[in-house]
């Protein structure tokens, strides 16, 4: 691609640790290495405006009316303040698309700005916010039996996917991290929807980093200590490991949330690191024999890719994106239910030359993934995207619904 064109990226999370926040550094840090012009606004510390070559950064602070969505992640009901400086600095930029990532305090300013810019709006879809609704509002209502938890849940899962309904057709396009998802941004839209995976840093994790001394058998877990990860099930997990007579093995769970205490309590032989970033992390990856994803919401699993880059076989369960990186029998399993996912776990735990094949095959399939190719397919959708909506304003234009969405191929 000869000419890229000029985006204003406004992510939801950016600084946080999560798998958007994630995206969205490698995003901006794609554009300042192909010396491609790129505007990231996006919340931190302090208000400021930077520049750091080619990418105009605008940080802006929240203020005391933050609302904590998460442990690191906040939502400002107040930072529509700032709509029209981010208005300002995009018109100045001379953006031609805005990218939003959702419906946070961010991704609304961006529609906002698009719409008062008359701007084509791209946003992509990371996270299943209905699924962790109607999951949150389940745990936190349990005490009221199960029936009515559910029927609650289910609810709040319903009334969610009307508000992203409503949100995401502002989009002229839609990104979305798994085909199951690009299905349901294009029925929910109308819209083109086409695939944005993730890419893994390779030289970061990598199986270089192991220095163990012991030899139990560790498994591991990476991410949010929150009921819609469903991290409860590594006590179940643990505790029927050793029901079935295998004692040589330990947990360490990396992150925090929630479900921490809990976890404490009831998970066996269990090491709790906290959040862990950088080599630190990559050291805790390398240092696993075996990763556990027991997520029902994950659109994508970035804590997955980096497992299988550290060269440590993995276990997902069949629901969400996880699955689609895992070639079940390869570098690990995908389980149809928690009684397969025991008896996956025991098998790896069990049979070492297993384990070692896994292995291999887990980094051999991580070294195939790249950033690059990621982002390069996202600048072609941005392109695609211009296109599309000066197709749409133009007086012969039919409705962009009557398009075919995009496959995962795309």
């Amino acid at each position: 691609m000869n000419a890229y064109p000029r985006v204003a990226f406004l992510p939801d999370t950016f600084l946080e640790v999560n798998g958007v926040a994630h995206t969205a550094r490698h995003l901006e840090a794609f554009a300042r290495r192909r010396q491609i012009p790129f505007l990231s606004v996006h919340c931190g510390p302090k208000t400021a405006k930077t520049n750091d070559g080619v990418v105009d950064i605008l940080q802006l602070e929240r203020g005391p009316a933050r609302i904590g969505l998460d442990s690191n992640l906040d939502y400002d009901v107040f930072l529509w303040r700032y709509a029209h400086r981010v208005a300002k600095e995009a018109r100045a930029f001379g953006a031609e698309l805005i990218h939003v990532t959702g419906p946070g305090d961010m991704g609304t300013i961006g529609a906002y700005v698009s719409w008062l810019l008359k701007l084509p709006l791209l946003i992509s879809w990371h996270t299943s916010l209905h699924e962790y609704a109607g999951t949150r509002l389940q745990r936190f209502l349990r005490f009221t039996g199960a029936t009515t938890s559910k029927r609650a849940g289910d609810i709040a899962e319903y009334l969610s996917i009307q508000i992203l309904r409503c949100f995401y057709r502002r989009a002229v396009l839609t990104l979305a991290p798994n085909q199951e998802l690009i299905d349901l941004t294009h029925s929910l839209t109308g819209r083109p929807s086409y695939l944005m995976r993730r890419g893994v840093d390779t030289q970061l994790f990598h199986p270089v980093r192991r220095n163990r001394i012991t030899n139990s058998f560790r498994i591991g877990y990476v991410g949010r200590l929150t009921p819609e990860k469903n991290v409860r099930f590594l006590a179940t997990l643990g505790n029927a490991l050793q029901a079935n007579g295998y004692t040589d093995f330990e947990f360490m769970i990396v992150g925090e949330g929630s479900e921490q205490s809990w976890l404490r309590a009831h998970v066996p032989n269990a090491t709790f690191t906290g959040v862990l970033r950088g080599e630190t992390l990559a050291e805790a990856y390398a240092n696993m024999d075996l990763f556990v994803f027991p997520s029902y919401t994950d659109t994508f699993g970035n804590a997955v890719l980096e497992a299988l880059a550290s060269a440590v076989p993995v276990i997902v369960t069949n629901y969400g994106g996880p699955k689609f990186l895992i070639e079940s029998g390869v570098a690990g399993y995908v389980a149809s239910n928690e009684a397969e996912f025991i008896a996956f776990a025991g098998q790896i735990l069990s049979d070492p030359t297993l384990c070692l094949k896994m292995s291999k095959a887990s980094r051999e399939y991580a070294l195939r993934q790249s950033w690059d190719t990621v982002f390069e397919s996202v600048f072609r959708h941005y392109a695609e995207g211009i296109q599309l909506y000066a197709f749409a304003h133009s007086a012969s234009a039919p409705l962009l619904s009557s398009r075919v969405h995009g496959r995962s191929n795309s």
